[in-house]
């Protein structure tokens, strides 16, 4: 289903190691708003959606934030790599480093795990489109925050990027909900599930 290219959506060449940074930029990588909770959120969304064309947009955009998953991921090691103890200790990054050493591992910024319960699949095509755009909005400004802790432009750049592809991502799944409103007899797309009760 997939063709892999091996590079990323966005160049990542942070020069810079910066365990303090990573700290918190891990946050988009395993953190409840972030890249992995995102792409399943969609990935399993689309094997109820009853709309061919929104089931494609949930493929579409499931598919790109494996590769997001990925940047983040290029930019948490990199901001890890060829760290010395002095960094480690400074940063305040001995508890990660313990458990991971510069591994990178999947969770938020305050240190819990990454758990399935960060990403929902609710069938019910009206609740899964608004928890996407949601989820969109969360990971903006999730970027919006981190971008206003950061000061490498390494880092900055592909931040950046990342964000702009949320608003974008955000558009697509409100065009979706419209499709489906369309889909639907408007007095009570609210009140039935396309999904289920129209099969």
């Amino acid at each position: 289903m997939w063709t892999y290219e091996r590079k990323l959506q966005y160049p990542i060449n942070i020069k810079n190691p910066n365990p303090a940074m990573a700290k918190f930029i891990i946050t988009q990588y395993g953190g409840p708003d972030g890249e992995i909770g995102a792409s399943l959120r969609y990935l399993s969304q689309r094997y109820s959606m009853p709309y061919r064309k929104v089931a494609g947009v949930l493929t579409d955009i499931g598919s790109e934030e494996l590769g997001h998953f990925e940047m983040v991921s290029t930019i948490v090691h990199q901001l890890t790599r060829n760290m010395t103890i002095e960094q480690i200790k400074e940063a305040g990054f001995e508890d990660y480093f313990v458990d991971h050493t510069s591994g990178v591992y999947a969770q938020a910024a305050a240190g819990f795990p990454f758990d399935a319960l960060c990403f929902a699949s609710k069938g019910d095509a009206i609740t899964d489109l608004t928890e996407d755009m949601a989820a969109e909005q969360k990971a903006r400004t999730t970027y919006d925050n981190i971008l206003r802790m950061v000061d490498d432009p390494d880092v900055i750049e592909p931040i950046k990027f990342l964000r702009q592809r949320e608003v974008t991502h955000f558009q697509r799944f409100g065009e979706a909900l419209r499709i489906v409103q369309d889909n639907l007899d408007s007095k009570n797309f609210y009140a039935i599930n396309p999904e289920f009760d129209l099969r």
